[in-house]
């Protein structure tokens, strides 16, 4: 294995991960809500009278951020990933996110995030089966297919 130094960025991924840490304490704590993604899209179909805004606002908000950051950031400090997939590979991948958030009753940023925080069994159960299907899909398309 080898690490692309380059690209390597332990700064800026531990303010992200503090940024998200935040934001996630503060949403349960002012809300009384898990920031789980899946739920607050989900919650829209059917949304609940005085329930929608809320959440369009919030996944708007993850929609519009990127481009605010775009446009303050420096120009050096925003790279576009590179992504080693055809355009097949990434929706197919992303049907089956779809799928397992689903089955898993929420998604990496609830179980992940919020409910290894709360130390909650089924969000330490899901995450560790969403890291190993991940382990297992790397290992499997780098060295066997």
């Amino acid at each position: 294995m080898t690490i692309d130094w380059t690209h390597f960025t332990p700064g800026t991924s531990l303010a992200g991960g503090v940024l998200l840490g935040v934001a996630s304490a503060l949403f349960v704590l002012l809300n009384g809500r898990i920031l789980g993604i899946s739920g607050i899209l989900g919650g829209l179909l059917p949304a609940k009278v005085g329930d929608g805004a809320w959440r369009v606002t919030f996944l708007l908000g993850l929609l519009v951020s990127p481009l605010v950051m775009k446009v303050l950031a420096p120009a050096d400090f925003l790279h576009a990933p590179r992504i080693d997939a055809s355009m097949a590979m990434v929706v197919v991948a992303g049907l089956l996110v779809g799928v397992g958030t689903r089955y898993g009753s929420g998604c990496t940023s609830g179980h992940g995030v919020c409910g290894l925080s709360r130390l909650s069994p089924r969000s330490m159960a899901a995450t560790g089966l969403f890291m190993a299907a991940g382990f297992a899909t790397v290992f499997v398309l780098k060295h066997i297919l």
